[in-house]
């Protein structure tokens, strides 16, 4: 699979842009484990162009990340074509413009999944900033706006035409937000579309490898983006992988692997990050390593209100002297096909 000159060979896997998630220090754990392509937390184009701190910070990208993207949202053509020329300038790979967010503050000013509602706009958008800028530009978004409205059949051909350079589809409309099961039968279409050339990235509900193999066989994707199956397991790329590759399931982490993983991501954290601001946005990370452990509810408290460095350093070593070589989860029950 190509995108534009990027050459991300057969089956890649995608880390989804996440808000306080895909930050630098949880994009290299990913990285790590195998995801082939990731992407900065979207940003808002008028805080990007306002020069506010939070946007600007998230256009570092750092040379172990690459390939990257950097992912814009926004409801006006001339805010978002002044983002990503000051988003080129940071030398991604590509710009991905988001036309998928379903939160409410942002599809209802117009921005993210609320453009599936103003077609004629959303394309007018993609030209300018195709125009624009001198690398691939992509495009993420949903099957429509609600169940009445899957016009993704139509939008993709019309973005294709735009110029992108391939298309990631989340298999929900923004009705959905993140209930239900993502359907990716119309995924499945266009993507074997005669018409369509660009390659087309599958995004919803991969939560297993077993799935992940099942998905790329059935719909014929050329990639899969995965998001919230990777907090807390960013070892689901590697897991993936494999399977694709031998047919083999690997074993569910043991806590000891787990402690050292979320370990490795506190360093990391540390690293990229100023102050208590680095141990606070781990938190949310904390808990999702650690989930399913049994008798845990004193340790997690410990974990996730404590402020010292050191002090949690020593928690996440107790955790390791107390549960060792327990695997959390029969993957079977977790990761159902």
């Amino acid at each position: 699979m190509t995108i534009g000159n990027i050459n991300l060979g057969e089956r890649p896997l995608f880390l989804a842009p996440m808000e306080d998630i895909t930050d630098p220090s949880f994009r290299s754990i990913c990285k790590i484990y195998g995801s082939d392509f990731m992407y900065t937390e979207f940003i808002s184009s008028d805080g990007l162009i306002r020069d506010g701190e939070k946007s600007v910070r998230k256009l570092n990208i750092y040379d172990f990340e690459r390939p990257m993207g950097i992912q814009l949202y926004g409801h006006l053509i001339d805010a978002m074509v002044e983002a990503a020329l000051i988003a080129e300038a940071s030398e991604p790979e590509l710009i991905d413009i988001n036309f998928g967010c379903p939160v409410k503050k942002i599809a209802n000013r117009g921005a993210g999944a609320g453009m599936l509602r103003n077609v004629p706009l959303l394309i007018s958008m993609t030209e300018a900033i195709v125009k624009a800028v001198r690398i691939p530009v992509t495009v993420k978004t949903r099957l429509g706006w609600d169940e009445d409205s899957k016009n993704i059949m139509t939008v993709a051909e019309m973005l294709q035409d735009a110029g992108i350079s391939a298309l990631t589809i989340h298999g929900r409309t923004r009705a959905q937000f993140y209930k239900g099961s993502a359907d990716w039968t119309l995924i499945g279409e266009v993507k074997n579309n005669p018409k369509m050339k660009i390659p087309i990235i599958g995004n919803g509900d991969i939560n297993s490898p077993e799935k992940a193999k099942e998905y790329f066989r059935r719909y014929g994707v050329d990639g899969i983006m995965i998001g919230r199956a990777s907090v807390g397991r960013p070892w689901i790329f590697r897991d993936i992988k494999h399977y694709l590759e031998t047919g083999e399931l690997l074993p569910e982490p043991t806590v000891n692997e787990k402690a050292d993983i979320a370990l490795l991501h506190l360093e990391k954290s540390l690293e990229y990050k100023s102050g208590q601001r680095a141990i606070f946005e781990m938190r949310s990370h904390f808990s999702n390593y650690f989930k399913g452990l049994p008798h845990f509810r004193e340790t997690r408290l410990k974990l996730l209100t404590t402020i010292d460095v050191d002090d949690i350093r020593k928690i996440i070593g107790e955790i390791k002297s107390r549960w060792g070589d327990f695997r959390t989860e029969d993957r079977s029950s977790v990761y159902p096909v």
